[in-house]
């Protein structure tokens, strides 16, 4: 315990050290997630599917703890982000969805609160299973870093043709006047210029336009401000089977490999690779952290949530580098969910989708990113040796490949990413991607079979030596 308590105060020294030397940096960083979070929250806000106050609340309070215990940018935000633009009845609005929110939204199965929360219990469970025996861990261990990496590829890929399909796209070019394709083009062309400004803070200057531009919006309607309604706890009974079906266990059957593999895993993985100085979480912390989430907030009718690695991208791209960041986050999240809650709905509603499409497309353009660290810096590449001449300790070497090697690895990762773009789905691209990395090591065996069988014939037969 002294230990832990120890750990924890360390992270937060640096929490603390890194704001202070970069607040502008941070707090814009801490922005750079809403491209996943809020066309997500919205949608089920509005058809009832959650309350829009607990979601706020409870989601702030677990910024503040997963900042607090791990010290990174680490999101909490809407399920594995997916492209869903086919499924949904507003693809204008909906930009990017996880599997339990498409199946609600799309209408395939009942949208009710009650089967939403259930679903996102079902996978908390399965989770927490899966964390306290160990079996996360063995997956660590049992999947190929090509296939990881694969997985981040199709998720950022996904997240760009999200962003232009589903948000950019179906804009006008000068209608309506805040929201269409020129200031769409106007950010672009910001993000691109300050791309070697670590420090500009693009996504609290976009951020803050862009609330302007929906209070001008609101104001200009006939929806309503804002205004103080003080939220109190309202308990939701979760719906896990009904009359004639089970919708929520199989929502959550669809989300789950998407959980486990872009959530726990590949954020595991993307940690290591955009934070090296900084302690990665380890993939039990992350699914147990997971899964509490989903077994509390829920009871409430908050979202269901993970850890993802989209998020994670998207917080460090825009100038997050420690946990500050999100403490930062959940702090305004949990002040306007106390404080507004529901009577937020239609200023979020009027949030321009030109400044929130190139958010989710700088998010995935960081995610896809890391698939270039695959043959050059990737952590499987990394060997310890004994060093002789200084008998003090260990050398970490890079292994070097050949370029059968590297063309293996590439060819691996690109079979994942090539499973989920074409059928939209991170459990079909793991299953592609195990698929091609196993008939490559079970080609290796049959050659090694092969000449142990040719040595052996030559040993008995003189003729061949």
């Amino acid at each position: 315990m002294a230990s832990w308590l120890a750990t924890v105060r360390r992270i937060n020294t640096h929490n603390v050290s890194t704001f202070r030397r970069a607040p502008l940096a941070e707090i814009s960083g801490s922005l750079g997630d809403l491209g996943t979070l809020l066309p997500l929250m919205i949608a089920l806000a509005v058809q009832g599917s959650i309350h829009l106050g607990s979601t706020l609340v409870f989601s702030g309070i677990f910024n503040v703890v997963t900042g607090v215990i791990f010290g990174i940018p680490l999101p909490v935000q809407p399920m594995k982000p997916v492209t869903c633009a086919s499924n949904c009845r507003d693809a204008n609005r909906i930009s990017v969805l996880q599997a339990i929110a498409s199946a609600a939204i799309s209408g395939r199965e009942d949208p009710s609160m009650g089967v939403v929360t259930a679903a996102g219990q079902w996978v908390g469970a399965a989770v927490l299973i899966m964390s306290v025996t160990g079996l996360l861990h063995w997956a660590v261990a049992a999947v190929p870093i090509p296939v990881v990496k694969g997985i981040q590829l199709g998720a950022g890929l996904s997240l760009i043709i999200g962003a232009g399909s589903s948000l950019v796209r179906p804009l006008h070019w000068v209608h309506p006047a805040l929201d269409n394709r020129l200031w769409a083009i106007v950010a672009f062309l910001v993000l691109i210029a300050t791309q070697r400004l670590p420090r500009f803070p693009y996504a609290l200057c976009f951020f803050l336009l862009a609330m302007v531009f929906a209070l001008a919006q609101v104001l200009t309607s006939e929806h309503s401000l804002p205004w103080f309604h003080v939220w109190r706890p309202r308990f939701s009974l979760p719906t896990w089977v009904s009359k004639h079906d089970a919708p929520a266990l199989w929502m959550a059957i669809g989300q789950l490999p998407l959980t486990t593999l872009n959530s726990i895993i590949a954020v595991s993985s993307l940690s290591s690779d955009l934070l090296p100085e900084l302690p990665a979480p380890s993939v039990t912390s992350v699914g147990i952290s997971v899964a509490l989430m989903n077994l509390t907030g829920t009871w409430f009718g908050a979202m269901p949530v993970c850890h993802g690695a989209g998020g994670l991208a998207a917080q460090y791209r825009f100038g997050a580098r420690s946990g500050a960041s999100i403490i930062f986050l959940g702090l305004v999240k949990l002040n306007l969910g106390l404080v507004f809650g529901e009577t937020l709905i239609d200023l979020l509603r009027q949030y321009p989708k030109s400044l929130l499409g190139i958010m989710v497309l700088a998010a995935g353009l960081e995610l896809a990113k890391v698939g270039y660290t695959l043959n050059q810096g990737a952590p499987d590449l990394w060997q310890a040796s004994a060093d002789r001449e200084r008998s003090s300790g260990i050398v970490r070497m890079h292994r070097k490949l050949t370029d059968e090697e590297r063309l293996e690895r590439w060819t691996v990762m690109l079979t994942t990413t090539a499973g989920i773009m074409a059928f939209r789905n991170d459990a079909v691209g793991f299953l592609a991607g195990m698929v091609c990395h196993w008939a490559y090591r079970l080609s290796d065996w049959l050659g090694k079979r092969r000449l142990r069988r040719s040595g052996s014939s030559t040993e008995r037969d003189p003729l061949l030596r």
